[in-house]
């Protein structure tokens, strides 16, 4: 019986599961920061490369 009791108030296993979670929003929200930066980055060399195009191709 004390077993449980002591069971139930141990609280290391839930302070390494909050931390676990944290650890998991802030790599989710790393992942969607990235993928925004990535696309934003995408969309900036495409533009460069269709300009580059134009300019070599009019000349």
């Amino acid at each position: 019986m004390n077993f449980i009791k002591n069971f139930i108030r141990e609280e290391d296993g839930v302070t390494a599961i909050e931390y676990a979670l944290i650890a998991a929003l802030v790599a989710a929200v790393i992942a969607a920061g990235a993928t925004a930066l990535g696309t934003n980055i995408k969309d900036v060399f495409n533009s460069l490369a269709t300009k580059i195009k134009s300019t070599t191709t009019t000349s």
